[in-house]
């Protein structure tokens, strides 16, 4: 590959270095190839998705192909894992809960665990407040328990991948915005205010940004990016809590919420799902929502009871398609820039979503494969202006 005079050339240029960003860097790495990781804020930043403290790692989906992709992120959080030296995964067990009369329809959760032979249990609501009674159920709630539902940390595992990344001979650097990236005879041209680089390809994990790069290559992404909050609850009797006692906890209805045991320090967190304002991405006020932290306390109050008064909130942003389905693969007509981009519920798949793209990257006869057929570039959902929007996950 011939480059301009100046330019330092690498096999991959990595461009957004939280949870997928990372874990590619890390993936492409250790395959090999001479990677360059570039992130716009520093490392750690608060201004995304991946950082803070938990996320939920589980079986429990609602179509057999996610539950047939959750097999991998087990695995995948293990290898990471093995690799890092460090324990990121927490077993807590998992609970979905349905009230009575709740549109989403817990049969779709069910039937996809069978189709994937992962074991759970069907409780009635009398059963789950029999075994968590720090549960507080209305009449008529079913759901479902399954077993190997864990918790996964944000910051420290981007941490924990970044390090291996360079480890393995990637160069990342923080504060490096890319302001644009230029197709080419033999690569791509990755261009920053301060350099310009050469590559063989670009991986693009941008998630709220993602169009910034892409509309000037005539692919734009139909998003929706939400600032998310959730907050942290202090209980009287945090034992009452703890991981080996309480599981997390997913209620399905609208609005849904979800939360977690405490982790780290005597806190359980709490969250809305799809409840924070439209918003840019480089223009959000970073300060609690009053009344998103009203809804919130006042559905923990009810259905947990002991789980205290709110003492923080924090606030993420939710990037979302259409249909809610992850979005991984080569931009058409610019097939040398890949693109991951994880839809607001990807935190779980990272590492698995890094290694797609890195195999991806090496072998892009994959796109032809499942899952990448469904979640390429050119699907309906994102083409269709008149697609329908489901956020269910």
């Amino acid at each position: 590959m011939s480059a301009h005079a100046g330019t330092r050339s690498f096999d991959v240029v990595v461009v957004g270095l939280g949870g997928l960003g990372s874990a590619a860097a890390w993936h492409l790495a250790r395959s090999g190839r001479s990677v360059l990781g570039l992130e716009q804020f520093e490392f750690g930043h608060g201004n995304g998705a991946s950082h803070d403290t938990s996320r939920i790692l589980r079986h429990s989906y609602h179509r057999p192909d996610y539950v047939r992709l959750t097999h991998h992120a087990y695995a995948d959080w293990a290898d990471l894992e093995q690799a890092s030296g460090e324990r990121l995964v927490t077993t807590t067990g998992g609970v979905d809960l349905r009230p009575e009369g709740s549109s989403l329809p817990l049969d779709d959760y069910w039937k996809s665990l069978d189709s994937e032979n992962i074991p759970y249990e069907l409780l009635t609501g009398e059963k789950v407040t029999t075994r968590w009674p720090q549960i507080s159920l209305p009449e008529g709630t079913t759901a479902l328990y399954q077993e190997r539902t864990s918790i996964v940390p944000a910051a420290r595992s981007v941490a924990a991948m970044q390090r291996l990344a360079r480890a393995s001979g990637a160069t990342l650097l923080d504060r490096t915005p890319v302001t644009a990236v230029h197709p080419t005879a033999h690569g791509v041209e990755v261009v920053t205010p301060d350099a310009r680089y050469s590559a063989g390809q670009v991986v693009l994990c941008t998630d709220a940004w993602a169009n910034t790069l892409l509309t000037p290559l005539g692919r734009t992404v139909p998003l929706t990016v939400l600032d998310q909050q959730v907050t942290y609850f202090e209980p009287p009797e945090p034992e009452r809590f703890a991981p080996a006692t309480f599981p997390v906890w997913i209620w399905l209805d609208e609005p849904s919420f979800f939360g977690f045991p405490c982790y780290g320090e005597a806190t359980v967190k709490a969250g809305e799902d799809c409840g924070g304002p439209e918003v840019s991405p480089d223009r959000r006020t970073g300060t609690t929502d009053g009344a998103m932290l009203d809804r919130l306390s006042g559905f923990m109050a009810e259905r947990f009871p002991g789980s205290g008064a709110p003492v923080r909130s924090r606030r993420c942003l939710y990037t979302l398609t259409p249909d809610r389905d992850f979005v991984l693969g080569t931009v058409p007509g610019a097939e040398r820039i890949l693109v991951g981009l994880g839809a607001a519920h990807a935190y779980k798949f990272a590492p698995t979503l890094g290694r797609m793209l890195a195999e991806l990257a090496d072998d892009p006869a994959l796109a032809a494969t499942e899952p990448y057929t469904t979640f390429r570039l050119d699907r309906p959902a994102l083409t269709d202006p008149g697609h329908p929007v489901n956020w269910m996950t």
